[in-house]
């Protein structure tokens, strides 16, 4: 923060500025994490994080006008991951994501690990298996936390469609998670 005399109160893009970095640090985690199932390489997730982060910087005199932050933040990050899927020579060097998303370290039983593992392999997979549409707007949903309105006006498309999407989605995770 710049030097100021202490009769100078911070402007508006300062509190902002402050607030936003305390937003985009409490769900970064699980952006890299949502990002990570979308793209499947977590160096890409690491990646369209950070230029979630200075997108949205450059544009935080307008948070304001943001009714959820959170949302905000994933659509921002979720846009970006699109833009790095639509590059062609992205596409055609794609990796296959068998590496593991960041996890945090815990004094869990190593049979536990392995069995959250396997889970998480089974919904990774689960996740890759959906289609294109039904993967975002689950994602923008569960992780983004943004309502079916808010994705179908981000989508261009109508609420129906969504909810038909994520009903979707949701009946393939289920089946994917129930078998063995």
């Amino acid at each position: 923060m710049k030097n100021r005399r202490p009769s100078e109160a911070p402007s508006s893009v300062d509190r902002d500025g402050e607030e936003f970095v305390r937003a985009f640090n409490d769900c970064r985690a699980e952006l890299v994490s949502t990002l990570y199932y979308m793209l499947g390489s977590r160096d890409d997730a690491q990646d369209v994080a950070q230029d979630a982060f200075i997108k949205c910087w450059r544009t935080r005199s307008t948070l304001a006008d943001v009714r959820n932050m959170r949302g905000w933040i994933f659509r921002v990050g979720m846009n970006a991951a699109k833009d790095l899927q639509r590059n062609a020579w992205r596409r055609k060097a794609k990796m296959i994501g068998d590496g593991m998303p960041p996890e945090e370290v815990g004094s869990v039983a190593p049979i536990e690990i392995l069995e959250e593992r396997e889970e998480q392999a089974r919904l990774r997979k689960a996740l890759a298996d959906l289609r294109p549409d039904e993967k975002e707007v689950f994602l923008l949903r569960q992780n983004g936390d943004l309502t079916f309105e808010e994705i179908a006006e981000q989508r261009c498309a109508p609420v129906g469609t969504v909810k038909t999407q994520m009903r979707s989605a949701l009946q393939k995770l289920r089946q994917a998670l129930q078998q063995p």
